[in-house]
């Protein structure tokens, strides 16, 4: 690989390696933040084609679904987000060491077909135990048919599904920010058309949604193997497949950080959801309205922290220590400037934004509250998401998965206790409280790891390599 091919203007590698900040983070982030939206969009849709068939239980059943789905997805996640990081520092520490090309093929290799495996034990598992895994899920008995229905389908497609996400991630590793654009927005569209024929045409319900979204990935994992034939540097061939600890290790080390954040989100979102039907369905439907106002800006700042992680461990693999600080400095600005526009014209706006989603009284009055709680909670986990990335980007798994649990593990005792103290105030502000005290521990963490940050940039540099090469060469 030469300079010249790495450093060739325009090119993916070139925004990864020599591009100017802010057109990178261009490149990278703002592809990421367009498909999410996309995909939020999509959700409606999909909720508009099944509830057209005038069957409550048929949406029961995707809501009982979803978070077996966050969990699919996070297999797919362990893999390619840990794998993904670690081929963007190679890429990065190969511009000065070449030897390091054929670390990227095995790395990929094993975060491909791993995913694929675990996701084919998953599914299998999942289609052993589906009588218990549905009660599990919470589905009461007019929704346990077509539960069971929507699960089989979603747990046949598992190796498919998690594979979808690690190639994904592996693309976008290669700094190819809009091609992955490209894939996630070819798969929405082939789930609409499947949607269309599955359930409108053929009537097939939540079993056709599944299909569906099986299919659709299907596409996608297609899509993404045919344009990484193309590369130079990764390859999906089962050849290059290892186990070697020094492949192995660093993928599942900040790899798992994505299972165990998925799993808590979704013990958090049952136990707030249990917590606040206590208080009737004004509540419920006021905080459903107030999280999808807030996902907004929320994908927008996901978009920057979750695209940015590339050019940090690109930055990092090759020991630029200044291009690394820019990088972080600069996503830091642009999450912050997100927040003060978005964030600042709901919450200035927000009766008349509630109010486009509810004409009840009672869930505006609460929803008010809510909505500027989340608010608030979606300022704090941004930049705990920044820190998050950094942390996986440099590859300091513990931090890294603690930053991944600490909502989880802090979220249930706060929400407890402040419905104990202050009942449904309580349960509003535990989620913010929570996300400011992840954000501060995260600081604690970035500030006790910069020395051992700086020491391995130091490592990553061209002399620190051209010494490692005349040591072994000796």
């Amino acid at each position: 690989m030469s300079a010249a091919t790495v450093e060739a203007p325009g090119s993916n590698r070139w925004y990864l390696s020599t591009a100017p900040i802010a057109r990178a983070l261009v490149h990278l982030c703002v592809p990421m933040a367009a498909a999410m939206i996309v995909g939020a969009v999509y959700n409606v849709i999909n909720a508009g084609f099944l509830g057209s068939q005038h069957d409550t239980a048929l949406l029961a059943a995707v809501t009982f679904g979803t978070p077996l789905l966050g969990l699919v997805m996070a297999v797919g996640g362990v893999f390619g987000v840990g794998g993904g990081a670690l081929i963007s520092r190679l890429l990065g520490a190969a511009e000065h060491d070449p030897a390091r090309a054929a670390e990227i093929k095995q790395v990929s290799s094993f975060a491909v077909w791993g995913s694929v495996i675990t996701g084919a034990v998953v599914g299998g598992a999942g289609l052993l135990l589906l009588h218990p895994l549905v009660t599990l899920l919470g589905a009461d008995t007019a929704a346990v048919s077509a539960t069971r229905e929507y699960v089989a389908v979603m747990l046949a497609f598992v190796p498919v599904l998690a594979a979808a996400f690690c190639l994904e991630q592996i693309v976008r590793a290669e700094g190819a920010a809009r091609q992955a654009m490209n894939g996630l927005i070819l798969s929405t569209v082939a789930n609409v058309v499947f949607d269309v024929v599955f359930i409108l045409v053929f009537h097939w319900g939540v079993a056709g949604a599944a299909l569906g979204t099986g299919l659709a990935n299907l596409v996608t994992v297609a899509y993404f193997a045919y344009w990484l034939q193309r590369s130079e540097s990764v390859s999906l061939a089962p050849r290059w497949f290892t186990l070697r600890a020094d492949v192995v290790k660093p993928v599942f080390g900040v790899g798992v950080g994505e299972l165990l954040q998925s799993a808590f989100m979704i013990v958090t979102v049952l136990v707030l959801n249990n917590l606040a039907a206590a208080y009737g369905d004004g509540p419920l439907a006021a905080m459903g309205v107030a999280v999808r106002i807030a996902q907004v800006p929320e994908f927008l700042i996901m978009g920057v922290t979750m695209g940015v992680l590339p050019l940090l461990a690109y930055s990092y693999g090759k020991g630029d220590r200044a291009r690394l600080n820019s990088a972080l400095r600069a996503s830091a600005i642009t999450v912050g400037g997100v927040m003060l526009v978005f964030c600042g014209s709901v919450f200035l706006f927000r009766e008349q934004v509630l109010s486009a989603f509810s004409g009840d009284h009672a869930v505006l009055t609460i929803g008010v509250t809510i909505l500027v709680a989340q608010l608030v909670a979606t300022v704090a986990n941004g930049f705990a998401g920044l820190i998050t990335s950094l942390f996986q980007a440099t590859g300091r798994a513990r931090p890294a998965i603690v930053m991944s649990m600490a909502q989880g593990i802090l979220f249930i005792p706060i929400v407890l206790l402040g419905n104990h103290l202050f009942g449904l105030t309580g349960i509003i502000w535990a989620l913010t409280v929570t996300e400011g005290l992840v954000f501060l521990a995260g600081v604690a963490m970035w500030l006790a790891a910069r020395r051992s940050i700086d020491q391995g940039l130091a490592e990553g540099t061209p002399e620190r390599a051209e010494a490692v090469l005349e040591e072994a060469a000796a």
